[in-house]
């Protein structure tokens, strides 16, 4: 007898069981059970320490989010969790593309502008997107030593407001449109990202708690300090300021990015402005993601992948970089409704690069 499973499928029935469904146990002797009982306890101990390998291992599959603590990442990780952070870039831009990419849909639809941020280097068929405050100087030197001739002299031995000028490097909107499309397609493209709140901390440490920068004071210091610092005339220079210390608080700043009229009277400065409305990861194929948490490890990683771990040698970081273990103390300052405000204006790039939500700041 068969039984029938769908059109032209059939399963062999067995015979009926005529002895009790239920089985009494057998007497097992004493050693056997522990034995059993051994190899049950270490199966489960082998499921337990694969999990805890998955756990530690994957940080990106965990809720698709990485923390913003420095990390230290095997090299025999590194390809794994940049094929990882890749896939998370690709299912982002995918779930709303038009989000992410404000509308544009090709790199036609970028202006010239828009690819401010792209360094070139022809020799080693290489595209970088800087952001500020995300180890620019450091690749910003790596860049212009490329260009010099072998050997390469030393990045550290480079001044750094060198490879600020703009003329010093090459940038990408300086071809025309069919090289420029041909060199995003066909070059290694890459660039760094950091936790945006801490990015956030370091770009207000040093463009408003540092006497040296005019530019910075006369531009922003100033409209801040009246805007938010209940000061209706303040200092018109720096060196004023600087003889009071008197600067915009970290509150003040926020209260900057969050209010409307900010980017009605002129785009965010480059320091602050989303990591993603700079280098465009919805609509560029980065070949590599670099984080700043991992800079180290992923600074060695793309050299070797360039074939240029021989030949150059990247910067250490600087020694009082803002650290993310300081964040909560940063914004014990800013109301929690204004938290919750900027995370949302940041929130793309959040999502788009892996960070954690900081509910620890958000959720009251």
């Amino acid at each position: 007898m068969t039984c029938s499973k769908g059109p032209g499928v059939g399963i062999k029935a067995t015979a009926v069981r005529t002895e009790p469904l239920y089985a009494q146990p057998v007497a097992m002797a004493p050693w056997i059970r522990e034995f059993v009982l051994l190899l049950g306890f270490l199966g489960f101990a082998f499921v337990v320490m694969m999990l805890v390998f998955q756990w530690d291992a994957l940080p990106e599959v965990r809720g698709k989010h990485l923390s913003s603590q420095p990390q230290i990442i095997t090299t025999e990780r590194i390809p794994e969790q940049q094929e990882l952070r890749k896939k998370l870039l690709r299912e982002t831009c995918d779930g709303d593309r038009d989000a992410f990419t404000e509308g544009k849909h090709s790199l036609d639809d970028l202006s010239v502008e828009e690819l401010d941020n792209f360094i070139v280097d022809d020799k080693q068929c290489i595209v970088y997107c800087f952001i500020p405050k995300v180890a620019c100087t450091n690749w910003k030197t790596v860049m212009f030593v490329l260009n010099q001739s072998k050997p390469y002299p030393d990045p550290k031995s480079i001044n750094v407001d060198l490879v600020h000028d703009i003329d010093k490097l090459v940038y990408l909107n300086a071809f025309p449109r069919e090289e420029i499309e041909a060199k995003l397609k066909n070059y290694t493209k890459f660039m760094f990202v950091r936790d945006p709140f801490t990015r956030l901390i370091s770009a207000y440490r040093d463009k408003f708690l540092q006497w040296h920068d005019e530019y910075y004071y006369l531009n922003f210091s100033r409209e801040i300090l009246r805007l938010y610092g209940n000061l209706t005339n303040p200092p018109r220079t720096v060196k004023e300021a600087s003889v009071t210390e008197l600067h915009p608080s970290f509150y003040n700043f926020i209260q900057y990015l969050l209010d409307p009229r900010t980017e009605e009277k002129q785009p965010f400065d480059l320091h602050w402005k989303q990591m993603y409305r700079q280098c465009h990861p919805c609509l560029i194929q980065y070949d590599f993601l670099g984080h700043q948490e991992t800079l180290q490890q992923d600074a060695q990683q793309l050299l070797r992948m360039l074939k240029l771990e021989n030949d150059i040698k990247f910067p250490p970081s600087y020694e009082n970089m803002t650290s993310p273990s300081s964040v909560s103390e940063w914004f014990s300052t800013v109301p929690l409704e204004d938290r919750r405000k900027l995370y949302q204006l940041y929130e793309k790039d959040f999502r788009l690069f892996g960070y954690r939500r900081p509910g620890e700041l958000l959720d009251g």
